[in-house]
């Protein structure tokens, strides 16, 4: 479990590590925020408020599954060695899911669509677990946080092609059947039938697979590993030794509680914000596609920023500055209905004025929806960078893994409960509210956490002196 010395810049295994983002984020962007998601919620279901409560227990249920798994898959990860064949296989898992997702027809059975979304979003998480795992291997101390948030915001811009192109090309309004450049949609697309948000499915496995090759063509992956049926074994023992590992690592453990808890808040305000919109304010597909593209836009700006700031103050104060923005964020996007905003201390015009976003309300909420974009990419990157900070090359697989087990252990309580609480009070705003408490709770034990925090047991007892709570 040794801290080994600084790696040597590789710039082609570099970028190829980041094209991963690059390839992975559409994913979230386009089907989990922006197209689908909202889709699922405002025209596979009868109503939006039994649409947000049956797309929560369809994360709710793939978060359960991460967060038993992604823990024993990161140690066996360090037991095997290589990270690319993992990568392979779930890629082809993610791929076969989201291209089953254009059979998701209005009117038909929805377990077609929970089971690809729930098998794409494991198999994504998985891969993030081996993408995030390779980091300490590739970069030095010095380039993790930049080298993260740039890698977060190149993926952002790698989503924002891909929802500009949807807009531009494929997604037609229900009113004209046009797309923004005012022609009709490729390939004969029928925005009436859901097929401009149903390609969405088809479309994201493609640019998955492509946009992953230069991981597996640039960038060196470990060499030195055990057979499979031997890695499982010592993957097991090792994932063991690590959690019991962890009650000595206290300033870890404390790290990674409350990123637990505030990226429950993080996950659920991502996958729950558009679906929230449309039933709100009745967003098509172009609507939900021009909102996502706003946010992008401030969210690529939000991490290359981030990452100079993470360089300079640290990862911990970057995260701490993002969980306030996002608090602020949510308050104002529940606070914002028809004709009002800020829970009715600031009454608003109902007038629409005609176009997208037309009226007063959908306005501020775009406003407060451009704080979420500003915010949710660095919370997430300097996250990643400082557990990059905190362990070692060696054991970097399986403490990824319980790392994703940290983002995931827990993800099905944010979800389940804005599902839950919709169903029970009817009411989709009042669900939404439950995401406050999660931030809230993360920021106050990440508060406590030392940075970085410490590498080993003995480097903790020897290096106190170096720590930084703060």
């Amino acid at each position: 479990m040794s801290m080994s010395a600084s790696p040597s810049p590789d710039r082609a295994g570099i970028r190829g590590w980041m094209l991963f983002d690059w390839a992975a984020q559409p994913f979230f962007t386009v089907i989990i925020t922006f197209i689908f998601g909202p889709y699922f919620v405002s025209r596979l279901v009868a109503d939006p408020v039994t649409g947000q409560a049956f797309w929560g227990y369809t994360i709710t249920i793939s978060g359960v599954v991460i967060a038993l798994f992604a823990p024993v898959l990161g140690a066996i990860a360090d037991a095997c060695g290589p990270r690319k064949p993992w990568l392979a296989f779930f890629a082809l898992i993610k791929v076969s899911a989201l291209v089953s997702l254009w059979w998701a027809v209005p009117g038909s059975d929805l377990w077609l669509p929970m089971l690809a979304i729930i098998l794409a979003t494991i198999a994504a998480e998985f891969s993030i677990v081996f993408n995030d795992s390779m980091m300490p291997r590739l970069l030095s101390q010095r380039d993790i946080g930049r080298v993260s948030n740039q890698a977060w915001g190149l993926g952002y811009i790698g989503g924002l092609v891909v929802l500009f192109s949807v807009l531009l090309l494929l997604a037609g309004n229900p009113e004209t059947g046009k797309t923004l450049l005012g022609i009709a949609p490729l390939f004969g697309l029928d925005p009436a039938l859901g097929e401009d948000a149903r390609i969405t499915g088809p479309y994201a496995a493609l640019w998955y697979l492509v946009f992953i090759v230069p991981l597996f063509i640039w960038t060196p992956d470990s060499r030195i590993g055990r057979p499979l049926g031997a890695a499982i074994r010592s993957g097991m023992q090792e994932l063991r030794c690590t959690l019991a590992e962890l009650n000595q690592r206290r300033g870890l453990l404390r790290f990674l509680i409350a990123r637990m808890t505030y990226q429950d808040g993080v996950n659920g305000l991502l996958a729950l914000g558009g679906t929230f919109a449309a039933g709100m304010f009745g967003w098509q597909t172009l609507e939900m596609g021009l909102y996502g593209i706003l946010l992008l836009v401030v969210a690529i700006g939000g991490c290359f920023y981030a990452g100079r700031l993470d360089a300079r103050l640290g990862s911990k104060r970057v995260v701490q500055v993002a969980l306030v923005i996002l608090l602020v964020a949510t308050l104002g996007i529940i606070s914002t209905g028809p004709g009002y905003t800020l829970f009715g201390l600031m009454p608003l015009s109902l007038a629409d004025t005609g176009g997208s976003f037309g009226t007063a309300a959908e306005k501020a909420y775009i406003l407060f929806g451009l704080l979420i974009g500003l915010a949710f990419g660095p919370v997430q990157a300097s996250s990643r960078s400082y557990m990059a900070r905190s362990v070692g090359v060696d054991e970097a697989g399986r403490y990824f893994g319980i790392y994703a087990l940290a983002g995931r252990a827990t993800a099905f309580l944010a979800p389940m409960s804005v599902a839950s609480l919709t169903l029970y009070t009817d009411s989709a705003r009042i669900g939404m509210a439950a995401l406050i408490v999660f931030l809230v709770l993360g920021y106050a034990i990440l508060r406590s956490c030392p940075y970085p925090a410490t590498t080993s047991p003995a480097a903790e007892r020897a290096g106190r002196g170096h720590l930084q709570p703060e």
